[in-house]
């Protein structure tokens, strides 16, 4: 039988067609492994020559901004907690400390225009201003309350006692009436004040008591760049114009007003500059805290300006600081024993004013007392 011949296929014939696509594939992979290996090596060099605390924020996807409010803010490891609920004592003190608590926290309710107990105070609760019922860090809290009063304030020119300073607030923050300090409510917010600071050995202050104290802008707070930053973060919660948001019944305030007739008045302790800017940068907008803040320095100075450049009641403050070279370089009304006018009490630039505060202690000594303080009294509001 005859066998048929095989032809050699293409593939046998010893010689192999070029592969386009092989190579192509291969040169792309090259590529790309290259450029991976670029990019690798370009970061590395960049954490080594450059800030790696820049670098690492721009991977998370942190801006500037975000990096700056972060560097701004100190992490304290020890910082002061308020006791738990559940250590509040049973019995009549028990029922005393609740009842103050209930008071800061719902002040309004009992002694808000419409109060239970008496009309007396504007509508604000007490925890409008000392966070969580007087009990987070740098939120205004009262840690420190127990622990250093009775103590000499200045302000007063008098030794001070807890209820003193409980009534203050009530008439400058809640711009109302004093409450009488054998009453039943100033007795249980007194006792509940000592019992949040109960932890608190006598003469201290812990750590994360009171205010934040920011650093001084080298030039004035504006409150031109404050109302822009009022417009994008504070709206929602304190309303367009400052006037605030009120609870569901309409009986006291949710987000207390900022300026306006139910607001602070001028005698408060946040129309300070100073006070103010740092309780604004620990706390705002909702969900700051001080080592997580959605602001910075500069924009909690500049939002302070421009709340504290809106009208407001006024308090007659003619009697506070009897001693005028112990206003705080912050107070905006005068006479002032410094030379500054109140223009830069309110706004700043405060370095200047501290600076001269210092050469002025130093050479008092050869100071006759009435060159400080015979000046005429003026509460002219400040403006731009």
């Amino acid at each position: 039988m005859k066998k048929d011949k095989i032809q050699p296929s293409d593939e046998d014939d010893g010689e192999r067609p070029f592969d386009v696509n092989g190579i192509i594939g291969f040169i792309n992979a090259f590529i790309t492994i290259t450029l991976l290996l670029l990019v690798v090596m370009g970061f590395t060099i960049s954490f080594l020559l450059i800030d790696p605390v820049k670098i690492a924020s721009l991977l998370s996807g942190q801006t500037q901004e975000t990096s700056m409010r972060q560097n701004e803010a100190t992490l304290i490891t020890d910082l002061w907690k308020a006791p738990a609920a559940n250590t509040i004592p049973l019995g009549n003190l028990g029922e005393e400390i609740r009842y103050g608590r209930e008071l800061i926290a719902h002040t309004s309710e009992y002694l808000g225009p419409r109060g239970k107990i008496m009309p007396m105070s504007n509508g604000m609760n007490c925890q409008n201003c000392h966070l969580d019922a007087g009990t987070k860090p740098f939120g205004n809290n009262y840690s420190a309350v127990a622990s250093t009063y009775p103590k000499f304030r200045a302000r007063s020119g008098s030794e001070e006692t807890i209820e003193k300073r409980v009534n203050d607030c009530f008439e400058r923050s809640l711009n109302g009436k004093s409450l009488a300090s054998d009453s039943r409510e100033m007795k249980a917010i007194v006792a509940y004040i000592k019992w949040v600071g109960s932890g608190v050995p006598k003469g201290e202050s812990p750590k994360g008591a009171g205010i934040v104290e920011l650093a001084f802008l080298p030039e004035p707070a504006e409150p031109a760049k404050g109302k822009i930053l009022y417009e994008q973060k504070c709206t929602v919660c304190h309303g367009k114009n400052g006037e605030g948001t009120m609870d569901a019944a309409a009986n006291a305030w949710t987000y207390p007003p900022l300026w306006g007739t139910q607001s602070y008045n001028d005698g408060a302790g946040l129309y300070r500059l100073s006070r103010f800017a740092g309780y604004i940068k620990a706390n705002m907008p909702l969900g700051a805290t001080y080592d997580v803040p959605q602001l910075t320095d500069e924009e909690a100075w500049h939002l302070a300006a421009y709340a504290n450049s809106l009208p407001r009641p006024s308090k007659d403050i003619s009697t506070d600081w009897p001693d005028i070279s112990k206003k705080p370089f912050d107070h905006p009304f005068g006479p002032f024993a410094d030379g500054f006018d109140p223009k830069e009490h309110k706004y700043g630039p405060f370095p200047p004013i501290v600076e001269a505060r210092k050469k002025l202690k130093g050479s008092q000594g050869s100071t006759p007392k009435k060159a400080i303080h015979e000046m005429p009294i003026s509460k002219a509001d400040p403006k731009e």
